[in-house]
């Protein structure tokens, strides 16, 4: 670009990262940029459990350090960022958001944040989640959940909330999550974001605080695909450290990221949702449109059988809770009271989960798996599924008791382990974002990045930001 903005926190990581090396920015204003918006929205957007400034500027003196003696270690070097507070860090509190772990301090970092550091990244804190990943959003914590930026009335989804948030109101322009039932792409849905679940295994969840071993996903929030496809390929590849870990190549996400879709099959999963009570008449407009507009960037496009979504839902439940009343079962026992409310309800429901349950949910899950691969996308080359089928919700609204998960459609894809891309794709007309999924077939996340930039170039979307005046204020 010809000229930088005047809020540096709209560049790109590409055009932050061209200026940076071209030194007519460096990595501290950058940081100072996005340190000063935190400053100005935090008091109400709640995005943060701890900014961590001594840290940034840290980071951010060495990236310069590092260009200015010829060094340099690749696209995120001197690029500020956020961690779900799920991701340890070394000597950081990591919380999890709970009371439980308000003062855990981690003696080293997980393999995401290690990436991230050795890449020469700037990391500006850890970032609000719903508590241990599942409840939420919670006002009995020690820290209050992460508002929407789009109207601060109305809730983020979760359970990667704070990364949604500031990634939405600018603070950064990626933010890393979690996805275990849809914790990347909810919040990314509700905010207007990008939010990318890689392939199971795609990304090491090594020192990254689990919910459900076999459902976990770490990956990234961002402005644009391009964003997501540069985090992809500094925190991707094999680690022998987390047991889930693919021994695959990592490939070059940003090659023929603009290429176009012309060819491409697209499956649209419109009978996937189309009887769903939580569908709204502009969620189906918006998912409808999305589909016209890949046809006319040249796609071919139809519709396409998916299993039940009671199936995958139910499926998806079963294990997720299983898997993480396994893991917290000693403390509910024994501490059950410092769990917040909503978190408790959820996780104590896996007491009541028979053996037998277990494993015929792992059985549907093959069998469903199964029927995804060697069906529509065996003649298709992604799909296009819906992600929320309405806007963001209201906190008022909200009872005294963890509600249902309904209307966000995210869960089917954490069961056959696909990569799930969730893209903007308008707005409602309250004004809050409405959202899609792609989704490709296992590892083949270069292919669904490439439709994303393609869709996202055409719709225009992600060029309208929030516009609340405590964000005008800040700029």
């Amino acid at each position: 670009m010809s000229a930088h903005p005047a809020d540096l926190t709209d560049l790109s990581i590409a055009e932050a990262g061209a200026a940076l090396r071209s030194g007519t920015i460096t990595s501290r204003t950058l940081t100072e940029a996005s340190l000063k918006k935190i400053a100005a929205l935090e008091p109400v957007v709640n995005a943060f459990v701890l900014p961590t400034i001594e840290r940034a500027l840290h980071d951010a003196e060495q990236a310069d350090a590092d260009f200015a003696n010829g060094v340099d270690k690749g696209p995120m070097q001197g690029i500020p960022y956020a961690l779900k507070d799920i991701f340890s860090t070394a000597g950081i509190r990591t919380t999890c958001h709970s009371n439980l772990l308000r003062d855990n301090i981690p003696a080293a970092d997980c393999v995401v944040e290690a990436k991230l550091r050795a890449g020469g990244g700037v990391m500006l804190g850890k970032l609000g989640t719903f508590e241990f990943a599942i409840g939420g959003p919670s006002f009995d914590l020690f820290s209050p959940p992460a508002r929407n930026p789009w109207n601060l009335e109305h809730t983020t989804s979760g359970s990667s909330s704070g990364s949604a948030a500031a990634v939405a109101a600018g603070m950064m322009r990626m933010a890393m999550g979690s996805d275990t039932g849809g914790s990347i792409r909810g919040p990314a849905a509700f905010c207007g974001t990008v939010g990318l679940k890689p392939t199971y295994g795609r990304v090491s969840r090594h020192g990254v605080y689990p919910l459900a071993f076999s459902l976990d996903h770490a990956g990234p929030l961002s402005r644009t695909v391009e964003d997501t496809a540069i985090t992809m390929q500094v925190i991707s590849g094999y680690d022998p450290l987390d047991p889930a870990s693919a021994d695959v190549p990592v490939p070059d996400f940003l090659s023929g990221l603009n290429a176009g879709i012309s060819g491409i099959r697209v499956g649209y999963t419109r009978k996937f949702f189309i009887d769903n009570p939580s569908l709204t008449n502009e969620a189906l407009t918006g998912l409808d449109g999305a589909a016209e507009l890949l046809a006319k960037l040249g796609a071919t496009v139809d519709e396409v059988d998916m299993p039940p979504f009671e199936l995958f839902d139910a499926c998806n439940r079963a294990i997720l809770f299983a898997e993480a009343y396994a893991i917290h079962e000693e403390t509910l026992k024994t501490r059950p009271h410092a769990y917040g409310r909503y978190a408790y309800q959820h996780l104590v429901s896996g007491a009541l989960l028979s053996g037998a349950d277990v494993v015929q949910a792992q059985r549907l899950r093959r069998e469903l798996t199964a029927a995804v691969y060697n069906g529509p996308l065996a003649s298709h080359d992604v799909l296009l599924a819906p992600n929320a089928l309405m806007t963001a919700g209201r906190f008022d609204e909200m009872g005294p008791d963890a509600g249902k998960w309904s209307g966000i459609l995210t869960g089917p894809f954490n069961v056959t382990g696909s990569p799930a891309l969730a893209l903007p794709i308008g707005f409602g007309a309250n004004g809050l974002p409405l959202s899609a999924q792609i989704v490709g077939r296992p590892f083949a996340e270069a292919l669904v990045l490439r439709v994303g930039a393609a869709f996202e170039a055409a719709a225009g979307v992600v060029a309208h930001r929030p516009t609340l005046p405590v964000l005008s204020k800040a700029a």
